[in-house]
């Protein structure tokens, strides 16, 4: 089953210290790119975070934003630097008396110094913080696969649509082939009457050995054959239940270069008409692609 790289998730879990909220975006990237934004003061959870999204998450940038409240007010420190407020006091009274500031210091001109007066996390336990935690990004991480599987089933139903679309297009070049060289004969032969201006005996022989020499330069039977062998491929790659996103890439890569080839060889109006055709639904598919991960 594909996936698609774009999901969000939100999730939130609560014990008797903490409250977490974890939301998570993920979006198209060549690579298993995570990046997360939480408290400085847990951020030797970076590692088990990572670890739990990689499990269900193997390519696309992923964005995770973790917000932490504590229930408990015991959890919070409250820490006063006497040296420094006093530092500070002595400082403030020096440049009252050189400016000739009639002012006393008081609590309220202390206070402005956030140095002085901080909060403190207490240590706390580290497996009830990252079991609290894991729940969280659990509950999110399930919602973005969710959406990530629904949107890669609607991607998956296009592609095949469009898959089948070009198997029909090809056919018709398949079937078309053989009257080019016909045609190419009758034209050949109607020109060189033309040319000379006299009903007269052409010869076979040379017309054969030009009509043989075009019919194996604009021969596309292998194109063909691979083209729809990359189709048959791709088909079989979308029911796959591991990432496919690169594969089906380079799937698009080599029908791109076979019907640059068909185009090229083919030499007749009908034949590139539907090259063109089929080059318009593969640069489509090619940016649909590039969301499967």
């Amino acid at each position: 089953m594909i996936k698609s790289m774009t999901g969000f998730g939100r999730g939130e879990s609560t014990n008797e210290v903490h409250n977490f909220n974890v939301e998570i975006k993920t979006v198209n990237h060549r690579y298993n790119d995570i990046v997360i934004k939480m408290p400085k003061h847990i951020n030797y959870l970076e590692e088990k975070i990572k670890r739990t999204i990689k499990d269900k998450i193997n390519r696309g940038r992923v964005e995770v934003y973790i917000n932490l409240e504590y229930i408990d007010e015991s959890a919070v420190d409250v820490k006063v630097d006497l040296s420094l407020a006093n530092a500070y006091k002595e400082a403030l009274n020096t440049l009252a008396d050189q400016l000739d500031i009639k002012d006393d210091v008081n609590l309220s001109h202390m206070l402005s110094f956030s140095e002085i007066i901080r909060t403190e996390r207490k240590e706390l336990n580290e497996d009830e913080t990252w079991n609290c935690l894991e729940v969280a990004i659990v509950e999110a991480l399930d919602c973005v696969i969710d959406m990530r599987i629904k949107e890669g089933l609607a991607l998956k139903s296009d592609l095949e649509a469009q898959l089948m679309s070009m198997d029909e297009i090809i056919d018709k070049i398949e079937e078309r082939s053989p009257l080019v060289v016909i045609e190419y004969r009758e034209k050949l032969e109607s020109r060189i009457k033309e040319i000379l201006n006299i009903d007269c005996n052409i010869d076979e022989e040379r017309l054969a050995y030009e009509v043989a020499f075009f019919a194996d330069k604009s021969d596309i039977n292998e194109e063909i054959i691979r083209f729809k062998s990359h189709i048959k491929q791709f088909l079989k790659s979308l029911e796959e239940n591991e990432p496919v996103g690169r594969k089906l890439d380079f799937l698009i890569q080599e029908m791109n270069r076979e019907i640059n080839t068909i185009g090229s060889k083919a030499n007749d109006l009908v034949i590139s008409n539907s090259v063109v055709n089929i080059k318009s639904q593969l640069e489509k598919m090619r940016e649909q692609v590039q969301n499967i991960e």
